[in-house]
């Protein structure tokens, strides 16, 4: 049985409400269900990489925490496409890393970093709503895992290279099927439709359903979220008007342009041959080069549209040089 309670959206908790010590166990209930055992956060930390500012008030939101046995959790949800998203898991994870080691420090200062990426855009082939990578070393030739030797409470033991290395969920909020049977299904639930149980026993969703219910938020706080909340379908709307014209755009220039290259092609190497390498090359030619005018096209009407070239940038994953040379061309 489900309530019509309505509740606010995660991405806005994460930003406003979750850094509070009364609403960790929200979080902590997400990251214990994904992890599979008990997590407690001691405190949230600040560093550059979570901060707000203007450029992420459409399409990042983080947390960075510390829980109870002093690994980093970081906690992103990324709202709109981003082409390198994998480099920047890794740049954040990295730079988790080096903010908590000084130099001079040993090496067992090192702190292992759990990345928690929640998207809400097609990251690109797979079937899966939920993704998990880790670091293990396999014999080339035996098979075996390699555990190196470490000093632990002044004894050596043996240690998992898992055990040091970062490690990666990445949830595919929109390939969920929309059936909660388990606690990590319910929270997807939750992610995906902002939908919770009455009767729900799952770790964190308990607590959102007494402190994340929208009616419950202050006239300020509610304007705010509104606020919040047209801000993303406008985006949304704009990237995918641009996208959708820059694709029809591409395609039927593309279309074009490739079977003329493709019959004169084919007529100049002979008609059995021609014809068959000439649709070839054609239809490559007309792909890349239909795809190339719709980058352009895309771009073009982002700004059209009155995106400044920072939020291009995060919509196409140009560069700011290749965006300025699109637009005058």
């Amino acid at each position: 049985m489900e309530v019509n309670n309505k509740y606010i959206r995660f991405d806005w908790a994460v930003k406003r409400m979750l850094r509070d010590k009364a609403n960790f166990a929200v979080l902590e209930g997400l990251i214990t269900v994904l992890l599979g055992e008990k997590i407690t956060i001691s405190e949230i930390l600040e560093s550059e990489g979570n901060q707000e500012s203007a450029s992420d008030k459409f399409n990042r939101v983080d947390i960075k925490a510390i829980n109870s046995k002093g690994e980093i959790i970081i906690v992103e949800v990324q709202l709109t496409r981003q082409l390198y998203y994998l480099q920047r898991m890794l740049y954040g994870v990295s730079k988790a890393i080096t903010e908590h080691i000084q130099i001079g420090d040993k090496y067992d200062n090192v702190k292992k970093v759990y990345s928690i990426n929640i998207l809400y855009f097609d990251l690109g082939q797979g079937k899966d709503y939920l993704y998990h990578g880790r670091t293990v070393f396999t014999g080339v030739h035996t098979g075996d895992q390699l555990k190196v030797n470490t000093k632990e409470r002044n004894e050596i033991m043996l240690c998992a290279p898992e055990s040091v290395f970062p490690e990666y969920y990445i949830i595919r909020v929109n390939e969920f099927n929309d059936v909660a049977k388990t606690p990590l299904e319910e929270w997807l639930d939750y992610l995906k439709n902002n939908r919770i149980k009455d009767n729900t026993t799952t770790p964190g969703l308990r607590e959102a359903r007494e402190r994340l219910l929208y009616m419950t938020m202050d006239d300020k706080d509610r304007r705010a979220y509104d606020s919040h909340m047209d801000d993303i379908m406008v985006q949304n709307d704009v990237l995918d008007t641009a996208k959708m014209e820059g694709i029809e755009e591409g395609r039927a220039e593309g279309r074009a342009e490739g079977r003329a290259e493709g019959r004169a092609e084919g007529r100049a190497e002979g008609r059995a041959e021609g014809r068959a390498e000439g649709r070839a090359e054609g239809r490559a030619e007309g792909r890349a080069e239909g795809i190339a005018e719709a980058q352009k096209s895309f771009v073009k009407n982002l700004h059209t549209m009155g995106l400044p070239v920072a939020d291009i940038q995060r919509a196409t994953g140009l560069s700011e040089q290749d965006i300025e040379d699109l637009l005058h061309e």
